[in-house]
């Protein structure tokens, strides 16, 4: 019996000591941001918005990761589009019987979302206050480009985009109303219209009308409205793209200043070069005048030469003839 009971645990036994964690360098977040990026491009943009909850540094490498996935979709895009735009034909009248009609239908009103996300997130995305959060739309919107260039006979606009236009609407609605009063807190200038509203009720504890007013214009000037955002939204991106459109001008301007100046240069080397050749010619004919003129003056001088000799020999023929003359009339006298 003492044999097969247990021993006894001794008293003073101490308790297994627990497992220390593993040092830094052997976990995931030990490796390089771009090691750990590689790793996260493997998984859907909502996964690695989800990601962000694990820790600081996989909030920053998941931020970083959603912004450049919504420039990538938006690169992406424009690609498309431009391969659609390139196949359709100049004519609307042409284009609404193409067999592309259906994509540039979709393409279009996946512009206007992403032109609508653009105004919601990127201005708080550029000011680093937060980054591209729903990156569930950004998986969608890769879905329906996906579709589009894979299918040649794609269904319809509405059909096509309707999960996209219910999640970026609830995305950017839940934006609006939940998180942009955070931000605007860690915008500049937030601490004066803080404190310039937090005057405001002393303003209102005096009695009088006029009290009154000068607050409600003090929270209108304060606190625009939402509308009056989305006006000042658009202008700043009216005034960006028309900047951009006199950015793109001047510099084909310049293209073809430079063009016309090098056209110039070229003309004006020929110029050079032609005045050298005619400078050649005339000197060329210059020298064939003066040797026409020695070869007019030495014919000339032959031609009277000759003229004189001419005139000697029909003398001396004429004085030979002469003397021949009575020696012919005595031979005649004697033969008779």
């Amino acid at each position: 019996s003492a044999r097969l009971s247990p021993a006894p645990l001794p008293e003073a036994a101490e308790p297994l000591a627990p497992m220390e964690p593993p040092p830094q360098s052997n976990t995931l977040m030990g490796l390089p941001i771009v090691a750990i990026e590689s790793i996260l491009s493997f998984l859907s943009y909502d996964e690695t918005s989800q990601l962000r909850l694990v820790c600081k540094r996989m909030d920053l490498v998941c931020q970083r990761m959603l912004n450049q996935g919504f420039l990538k979709v938006e690169r992406y895009h424009n690609l498309c589009q431009k391969q659609v735009k390139a196949q359709l034909p100049r004519r609307e009248s042409e284009r609404r019987n193409h067999s592309l009609a259906r994509h540039a239908d979709i393409l279009a009103a996946v512009e206007t979302r992403l032109s609508l996300l653009n105004m919601t997130f990127m201005k708080y995305v550029d000011s680093n206050l937060c980054c591209f959060i729903p990156g569930k739309v950004i998986d969608e919107i890769y879905r329906v480009l996906r579709y589009v260039n894979s299918t040649r006979a794609p269904q319809r606009a509405h059909e096509v985009l309707q999960e996209l236009r219910d999640i970026s609407s609830m995305a950017m609605e839940y934006f609006d109303e939940k998180i942009v009063p955070i931000l605007k807190r860690k915008m500049p200038g937030s601490d004066v219209s803080g404190r310039l509203i937090g005057t405001a009720p002393v303003l209102s504890e005096v009695p009088g009308p006029s009290a009154a007013l000068t607050t409600m214009q003090l929270f209108s000037k304060q606190s625009p409205s939402r509308q009056e955002v989305t006006k000042l939204q658009q202008q700043v991106k009216a005034n960006g793209t028309g900047l951009t459109a006199l950015k793109r001008e001047i510099s084909e301007l310049r293209v073809k200043v430079q063009e016309q100046q090098k056209q110039l240069q070229d003309q004006d080397q020929k110029l050079l070069e032609q005045t050298q050749i005619i400078g050649e010619q005339n000197a060329r004919l210059a020298e064939l005048e003066r040797k026409l003129r020695e070869v007019m003056e030495s014919t000339v001088g032959n031609s009277s030469g000759s003229g004189s000799n001419e005139q000697s020999p029909r003398k001396r023929r004429k004085a030979v003839d002469s003397t021949d003359c009575p020696r012919k009339s005595k031979r005649l006298r004697n033969r008779k």
